[in-house]
């Protein structure tokens, strides 16, 4: 074989060990095509799609690159096939761009409450033993009282850690303490947009604190609920730029789901009647049935 065609050969057929890519954090871990499928497939997108973009990206992988070009890489594919699946397939950094302050998202996690059958309050002040807390979202089902601590991060390498776990934690057992009935019998989550740390894990399993992030727990976690309730974010369009995004969140919408009841917002972002109706068939692509 010639010197040029080794060249054009994918380094994961160059040789027999699995090609490393750099994740967010910056570790490195093989190449999954496996994975990347998986990804794809939970996009609702067409296994005619899902196949092309696998072998295109997979060919085009080589040594070193990050998750943050192989995201990229499938998702203008797949934008380009299947708008609305390509919409899904952003969840996750659509979930950071609910920032810079985190407030969005605690409303985020209070609507997918809702949709559980909670009913869901944010900022809650609660007297504790010592001191009164903050809390982030206070659920109520079934006589049941669930207080949430919600942890934002607006990259995705970052990870809920120990020090976080045991702060949240701690306000639970001053809040136990006060004396209040209700407050007693309590269940204590902790909801992050990225993901745990294994110690943070650890001591979660241990102490009995629940946590929900993106891929934990197995089942019911962050990317589980928003696919099970139908819940996207509006960061989640790709006909709408970042301001555009913004001005909504700062007029309280949130969800996808909330443009068809608001359709008069759109107009007042300038949008053209041409845009307008192409973030409609976008949210009722992305928000039907799939």
């Amino acid at each position: 074989m010639s010197r040029k065609e080794k060249k054009r050969l994918p380094n994961r057929i160059m040789t027999q060990n699995p090609v490393l890519i750099r994740k967010a954090d910056g570790e490195l871990e093989p190449f999954n095509e496996e994975k990347l499928r998986s990804s794809l497939s939970r996009t609702g997108a067409s296994a005619e799609s899902i196949q092309k973009i696998v072998g295109e990206v997979s060919a085009s992988i080589r040594e070193g690159d990050t998750t943050e070009r192989i995201y990229k890489k499938a998702h203008s594919l797949l934008k380009r096939k299947e708008k609305a699946a390509a919409s899904r397939y952003s969840l996750k950094r659509a979930l950071i761009e609910l920032g810079p302050t985190g407030f969005p998202f605690e409303r985020f996690v209070a609507e997918i409450l809702k949709a559980k059958g909670h009913s869901a309050e944010v900022d809650v002040i609660i007297p504790g033993e010592c001191v009164e807390h903050e809390v982030d979202v206070v659920a109520r089902k079934d006589g049941q009282i669930f207080l949430t601590e919600v942890k934002f991060h607006n990259k995705s390498g970052l990870k809920s850690d120990l020090q976080v776990a045991l702060y949240v934690k701690a306000r639970h057992e001053d809040i136990k303490a006060s004396g209040a009935d209700e407050m007693k019998s309590s269940q204590m989550w902790l909801v992050t947009n990225t993901q745990f740390s294994k110690s943070a894990i650890k001591y979660g399993r241990c102490s009995g604190l629940n946590l929900v992030g993106w891929g934990y727990p197995r089942e019911g976690n962050l990317q589980s609920l928003v696919e099970e309730t139908g819940l996207h974010p509006i960061t989640c369009l790709t006909s709408l730029s970042g301001r555009e995004k913004y001005a909504l969140m700062s007029q309280g919408v949130v969800l996808c789901k909330n443009i068809p009841d608001n359709r008069s917002l759109l107009s007042t972002l300038g949008l053209s009647e041409k845009k307008a109706a192409l973030v409609m068939e976008e949210v009722g692509r992305l928000c039907g049935s799939r």
